[in-house]
């Protein structure tokens, strides 16, 4: 069998597991493992992500905590997507983690707690398209600051052109969907020698860095609390930098081999972006110069006057600059496309209003253009906060990195119930943990816990109106809403995939080992011919 025919082949069967979930094949499968990698870190692309919010970890801690608690959070994210590489791989379906919950889950809660996993789910990828919205027009507005000073940015600037960078996407994704896979591909290699050039650049230009006792061991506070506050406070910005790693699973249906490649490309993202992150952050921390002037930059943006005051020219840290923004608009996009797919997949469940609207596909692009559009107009609203708010910005940040956190934690918690319940179901994909699963499933849960408690927290003492953490409140609603429409329509119209269906999935996987070890029969018995 040739190559071409096997993908083909192995696709078919993915469409076959699909089919035996009740769902019909609507989405082109366009991309491939290189495409999804970087499709994957774009969004995840931590570096760029940590340097987006440098003025948490500046503020909350200092370089210590913000090296450390990297190092810390990306060995627990590590179990997190190595448990969700496993469920991805036995069920490939753009719903990601409320469709994993809705089959692994005990049978009597499966159906709610799928329910409040997809609200939370859409909320974080939502919430994360807003926040890189943010960090985007932050990122062209402080060069704009940088080169004229006499510029001042305001709030109503920054959120006009958040708007902006939506609307840019949302118009990508509905009119250009065959490039998302170039793009992807070409982003990757943008995003890796973009990494190479700032880290040496800054490390080769800078000639007053800072001493190795300062990037690794004083601690800085300007939050107004107590030391171990702050430091817990600063567990937000790694938190935010390792995030996102989910993005293959919302895109299955529109992969080749979504089982074999979907788990590669979410393991693989977390491994580039713990490294790339750690080596950016050490690198950052010794050319930062003092850190109340670069927390208070007039850029807005911290990382633009490190590069600034490393390079010691505007252009130098401009172009270095330019070199973010562009993996921060195809962050946009990519993220626009995740949550499309993900609305579009809560609303073939019924798990929305208007769900027969928003689950439809254009047929001729074979886009959920509705989805999208939905995407748009939720990231604008969130965008919108920082009208009201000076903290409107680390709210929203906060707002996507604890929806994303609790929906990672909902199908842990699931698997985790079945087992002690004696109702574990056997994960029948090609990429398995075997007895470790539970392990990492643990593993995950403790860590997914504790950070989601800790972005509740305000960020700046003595807390007001102006400067208080409005986190719990948005979540609480969002949980609130959730539990209404549950109680209003969800539990009577919401479906989720046919469970029934896994166990055909198990005939279906079984074929596929068969028709593998045939292949591999056959090609040696042609090799010895």
């Amino acid at each position: 069998m040739s190559s071409d025919e096997k993908i083909f082949s192995e696709d078919v069967q993915e469409d076959t597991v699909l089919e035996n979930l009740g769902y019909q094949q609507e989405l082109k499968r366009s991309f491939g493992l290189l495409g999804m990698i970087g499709f994957s870190f774009s969004i995840v692309t931590s570096w760029t992500a940590l340097g987006g919010v440098l003025i948490v970890g500046v503020e909350s801690g200092g370089p210590p905590v913000m090296i450390y608690s990297w190092i810390g959070i990306s060995i627990f994210a590590l179990a997190v997507a190595y448990s969700m590489a496993e469920m991805c791989s036995a069920y490939p379906l753009a719903g990601g983690q409320y469709s994993w919950v809705a089959v692994l889950a005990p049978p009597k809660i499966a159906r709610g707690m799928s329910w409040v996993t997809g609200w939370f789910m859409i909320t974080g990828i939502l919430a994360m398209g807003a926040t890189n919205n943010f960090i985007g027009a932050n990122f062209i507005l402080g060069q704009a600051n940088l080169s004229f000073p006499s510029y001042s940015i305001e709030r109503w600037h920054t959120v006009l052109l958040a708007y902006l960078i939506a609307f840019i996407s949302t118009g990508v994704n509905i009119y250009g969907p065959h490039l998302l896979d170039r793009i992807s591909r070409f982003i990757l290699l943008w995003n890796i020698l973009s990494f190479v050039i700032v880290v040496i650049t800054i490390l080769a230009t800078n000639d007053h860095k800072q001493p190795a006792s300062f990037v690794f061991h004083d601690f800085q506070n300007f939050t107004g609390f107590t030391t171990g506050f702050a430091a817990i406070l600063g567990l937000l910005q790694s938190s935010f930098g390792m995030c996102c790693y989910d993005a293959p699973a919302h895109m299955c249906e529109d992969m080749k081999q979504p089982s074999r490649e979907a788990p590669k490309a979410i393991i693989m993202s977390v491994y580039l972006g713990a490294i790339t992150g750690f080596i950016f952050l050490i690198s950052v921390c010794f050319c930062i110069g003092d850190i109340s002037s670069t927390a208070s930059s007039t850029t807005g943006v911290p990382l633009i006057q490190i590069f600034y005051d490393s390079t010691g020219s505007v252009v130098g840290a401009c172009f270095l600059t330019s070199l973010i923004v562009v993996i921060v608009l195809v962050c946009a996009n990519a993220l626009l496309a995740e949550g499309s797919r993900s609305l579009f997949a809560f609303a073939r469940d019924h798990g929305l209003p208007f769900s027969s609207f928003f689950a439809k596909v254009e047929s001729k692009r074979q886009v959920p253009v509705h989805a999208a559009l939905l995407a748009c107009a939720v990231q604008i609203a969130l965008n919108s906060i920082y009208f009201g708010t000076l903290t409107g910005f680390n709210t929203v940040i906060s707002i996507a990195t604890e929806g994303f956190y609790l929906s990672y934690a909902m199908p842990l918690l699931a698997r985790i119930l079945s087992w002690f319940m004696g109702d574990a179901k056997v994960l029948p994909g090609p990429y398995t943990l075997g007895r470790y699963g539970i392990v990492m499933n643990v593993t995950g849960l403790v860590f997914l816990v504790f950070t989601s408690i800790t972005f509740n927290f305000p960020t700046l003492a003595p807390v007001d109106s102006g400067n208080m953490n409005y986190t719990s409140a948005a979540i609480g609603i969002i949980g609130l809403v959730s539990l209404v429409t549950w109680l209003i329509s969800g539990r009577k119209a919401f479906t989720g995939p046919q469970i029934a269906g896994a166990v055909p999935v198990l005939e279906v996987r079984a074929a596929e080992v068969l028709d593998n070890i045939d292949d591999t029969l056959a090609e040696k018995s042609e090799t010895k011919d």
